[in-house]
């Protein structure tokens, strides 16, 4: 590995309205080196990459050195610094919707970046964006449009289009949530071939797993401030403050495993379920049936049908065969679903508030009964005044999740509600939804990736689809 810095921060900070979101940030990483930045939600990883970048949102503030490649970029204007996207820092955003064209194919999209960032005539870009899907799984999903891909799916393209611009520095904004477990090594992989070709690689996140398999060194972020740094491995495995101490101890592997569920009155039920998306079979032969306070859990790869089973479940989505059954005396929007990505789940122009507000009016709730699942949550009233893009990724989900639990669903179909959180507040949010399922008698299908959690969450295995 070159010695040579590809990307030197000193003094970093961002500041919004007189307040410090990051502060005073010193980073080198070298050419072919790998370096991880790890916090919880809301700590600035986030932030600290835009900053970088130089695409920070409006109202926000950045202050400090930064240099790449040898160029200091921060003093130049917003015009001057766009000359550097793409071809010496791209940015991989943390909400894949945000970086791909809705109206361009996904191959499309994958070669133009090799043609018009890379330089590469159109027959060869064309083939390596070929090349680039197949590596990451998604040969079949090549000439579809980015609506038609599940999240994990919109993830891996989004990965494709970055990493063809061949930047010299590549910055990646959790690039592995919402993937299964082959998903997430073929990511790594590919991101540990990037700095195998000399370039640089800053990957925010707060997937342990992820950050052992990169290795290279870490950054452990909290509260605006790097609290602790070294070689990954390291810190990992001897952690020296406090606060990483508890982020690694709260890994899912960790928690304690829940006991057997009482059987209680039945709220749904699926029967011999069949669901095709095109000429493709998703699932078929799928009996479901959860009573109140019940949490089953779901796996499978990305794109194997997940989703899907949950909208046939709420009646958004008409099975090919089977039928679902329903308590005909409960009305349908107390079937509630957590969205995937909960930035395609919020209206952009309206602040948090006007979300929440919106369902209390619909359902003549009370304001008191908000107030109280964002204390509940760890969600500061603050916030609401915001627009779903000035807030990060994790403080989103949870927002999410107040939204769904103000109108007292009877079942949640949660498809991975905590992919954006740390450990440790995905721990806290997780345990919550657990002390609702009982007291409210809430019954929730819960989708994730990780085994781990599914084992911690439900003392039943997980219902695999795809």
């Amino acid at each position: 590995m070159s010695t040579a810095a590809m990307l030197d921060v000193k003094g970093l900070s961002v500041d919004a309205g007189g307040k410090t979101l990051v502060r005073n940030v010193d980073l080198r990483v070298a050419a072919g080196e790998c370096l991880v930045v790890m916090g919880e939600s809301g700590s600035g990883k986030s932030l600290l990459a835009h900053a970088i970048m130089g695409d920070l949102a409006p109202g926000l503030v950045a202050r400090g050195h930064v240099v790449v490649a040898g160029h200091r970029i921060d003093t130049l204007t917003h015009r001057e610094r766009r000359a550097f996207w793409g071809k010496r820092i791209s940015l991989l955003p943390q909400e894949p919707w945000l970086s791909l064209d809705p109206l361009m194919r996904v191959e499309n999209q994958v070669a133009e970046t090799h043609a018009l960032v890379a330089g590469r005539p159109w027959r060869e870009a064309r083939a390596r964006a070929a090349n680039d899907l197949a590596r990451l799984g998604l040969t079949a999903a090549a000439r579809l449009l980015p609506f038609r891909l599940s999240g994990g799916m919109a993830q891996r393209a989004a990965i494709a289009a970055t990493m063809a611009a061949e930047a010299g520095l590549l910055i990646a904004d959790e690039p592995t949530k919402g993937l299964d477990a082959d998903a997430r090594a073929g990511i790594a992989a590919s991101l540990r071939a990037q700095t195998e070709l000399g370039r640089s690689v800053v990957v925010v996140t707060h997937d342990i797993g992820l950050a052992r398999a990169l290795g290279g060194r870490i950054a452990v972020m909290r509260n605006a401030d790097i609290v602790e740094t070294g070689e990954t491995h390291e810190v990992l495995s001897a952690p020296r403050h406090a606060y990483t101490k508890m982020f690694v101890a709260a890994d899912p592997a960790n928690w304690p495993r829940p006991t057997a569920h009482r059987a209680r009155a039945p709220i749904l039920r699926g029967v011999r379920l069949a669901a095709m998306r095109g000429a493709r079979m998703l699932f078929e032969d799928i009996d479901v049936t959860l009573t109140r306070g019940e949490i089953a859990c779901v796996q499978g790869p990305s794109g194997g049908g997940k989703t899907t089973l949950g909208a046939v479940l709420l009646g958004l989505f008409p099975p090919h065969r089977g039928n679902v059954h329903r308590v005909n005396s409960i009305a349908a929007w107390r079937y509630q679903k957590l969205y995937q990505d909960p930035v395609a789940a919020f209206a952009p122009n309206a602040s948090l508030r006007t979300a929440l507000d919106d369902v209390v009016r619909r359902h003549g709730g009370a304001w008191s009964a908000v107030e109280t699942m964002l204390s509940r949550l760890s969600v500061s009233p603050d916030m609401l005044c915001r627009l779903p893009s000035q807030v990060s990724g994790g403080e989103l989900q949870r927002v999410a999740i107040v939204r769904a639990l103000i109108v007292d669903p009877v079942f949640l179909f949660a498809d991975e509600p905590t992919s954006r959180l740390d450990p440790p507040i995905q721990r806290e949010t997780l345990q919550i939804l657990r002390e609702l399922a009982v007291e409210r008698g809430l019954a929730m299908m819960l989708v994730t990736h990780d085994l781990a959690l599914a084992e911690a969450m439900s003392p039943g295995p997980p219902l695999r689809i795809g």
